[in-house]
């Protein structure tokens, strides 16, 4: 559990950070974590009857689920603004969604070095070199 959350304070404090590379990791449990908290913020929007709690929560978590998913295309030697592929009508959203899945490249980019991958476990796993 500390690692979740130490994981989704690290995307918050980067909040404003749109430079670096994101690892998989970092961007997928921060979503995980921010689906989670959104949807028990429903729970209780649903109980007092005003959706209140959920859009100030959203809101709040604009900037930082920007702010990772460019850090997370930079790790595939991508620009942020292919997260304009995004408002595409259907099509956006799956390709968004692939360019998120697909591993970062090896070593370092032109956007900085291979992001240390965090374990569960409580260790850093140092990046693999590049060959």
């Amino acid at each position: 559990m500390n690692f979740l959350l130490d994981n989704f304070t690290s995307v918050i404090k980067n909040s404003l950070e749109f430079s670096g590379r994101a690892n998989r990791s970092e961007y997928w449990w921060f979503i995980v974590v921010n689906v989670a908290i959104a949807l028990g913020l429903q729970m209780i929007d649903f109980v007092i009857g005003i959706p209140v709690l959920s859009i100030v929560f959203m809101l709040a978590m604009l900037l930082p689920a920007v702010a990772v998913s460019i850090r997370r295309l930079h790790d595939s030697e991508r620009s942020g603004w292919w997260m304009l592929v995004g408002l595409v009508p259907i099509l956006g959203a799956f390709a968004v969604f692939a360019l998120m899945v697909i591993p970062g490249t090896e070593g370092e980019n032109r956007y900085g070095k291979k992001p240390v991958t965090q374990s569960p476990f409580g260790q850093s796993v140092a990046a693999p070199a590049s060959q």
